[in-house]
């Protein structure tokens, strides 16, 4: 199937995911719904649901973006190991590393160092992003679950669908964030107009996330975040949408001279162990230059 295709809707009240994976069998709808979900798939230019009921005559416009690379290779990166057990990897993530092979980054990424250090990673199921039960983007830095088998996998993607692991970030925001504690509940899906990018739009997915400020540092606010749902980009999003930009964020927060990169830092997570069910909660204490750019607005 070519990368790239278009046509008109024969049909009126039929699911746009069920068509197009009726349509053209090559495709699961499973696959279908990921490529509406990361905006590659449009009905007259529009990025909508899944469930969206097309009309006789619509335009449907799909992208199939190329394949990541299907052959990994251990690269000796070195890995800031917080906890190791039979199942489960904990590591804390440096900013600078992108998590898992992708066209344009076919290697030096987190997966290639994790390979090195457990070379039977390459059993699991996912090809592609072995072991990787969530992610952190290439400019976050912090704490990261990494399952060592296919049990421990499955185990810990249920963890993350029930919400029941906790993550915790620490974020410099540009602005005096009052009042001290709240909740930012807004749908978050790709923008239309750019669909590299993630905004708030009312079609988009369900996305809570908590904050409470844990300092004010002049026209800074250091803030705590839980968040309740794992949506892309979600708290960067979040608070632009509230008028408080991240800090160091190029595409939806503010340039700093201070700070080379976003101030976004997960730097407590918890979870039940898969192999014992033992709740435990791992730290990654603030890196340096983010410890430097809070001395420099202090």
């Amino acid at each position: 199937m070519d990368n790239a295709y278009s046509f008109i809707s024969d049909r009126t009240g039929c699911r746009l995911d069920k068509y197009i994976s009726e349509k053209y069998t090559d495709l699961s709808r499973t696959k279908v719904q990921k490529l509406i979900v990361d905006g590659s798939i449009t009905v007259n230019d529009d990025v909508v649901k899944a469930s969206f009921k097309l009309n006789i005559g619509d335009r449907v416009n799909v992208f199939i973006p190329p394949p990541a690379p299907s052959i990994l290779s251990p690269e000796a990166i070195a890995l800031h190991i917080l906890y190791e057990d039979t199942d489960l990897l904990v590591i804390n993530k440096p900013a600078g590393l992108t998590v898992h092979p992708a066209p344009g980054h076919p290697n030096h990424t987190l997966v290639n160092a994790i390979l090195s250090h457990v070379p039977s990673l390459v059993e699991i199921s996912d090809s592609v992003r072995p072991g990787i039960v969530h992610r952190l983007d290439k400019d976050t830095s912090g704490v990261m679950l990494v399952a060592k088998t296919n049990k421990a996998r499955l185990n810990l993607i249920s963890q993350f669908e029930r919400h029941s692991v906790i993550k915790v970030y620490l974020v410099l925001v540009k602005g005096h964030l009052v009042p001290e504690s709240g909740m930012i509940e807004a749908p978050i899906g790709r923008d239309p107009s750019n669909r590299k990018r993630m905004t708030v739009v009312a079609e988009g997915r369900d996305a809570r996330t908590r904050y409470d400020v844990v300092k004010y540092l002049g026209n800074f606010t250091l803030l705590e975040i839980r968040t309740e749902t794992g949506r892309t980009h979600q708290i960067r999003v979040h608070l632009a949408a509230i008028g408080f930009p991240v800090v160091g964020d190029t595409t939806y927060g503010v340039k700093v001279p201070f700070l080379s990169r976003q101030f976004l830092h997960a730097c407590r997570l918890g979870c039940a162990l898969p192999s014992t069910g033992e709740y435990m909660e791992f730290t990654a204490e603030l890196p340096p230059d983010l410890a430097q750019a809070l001395e420099a607005i202090s």
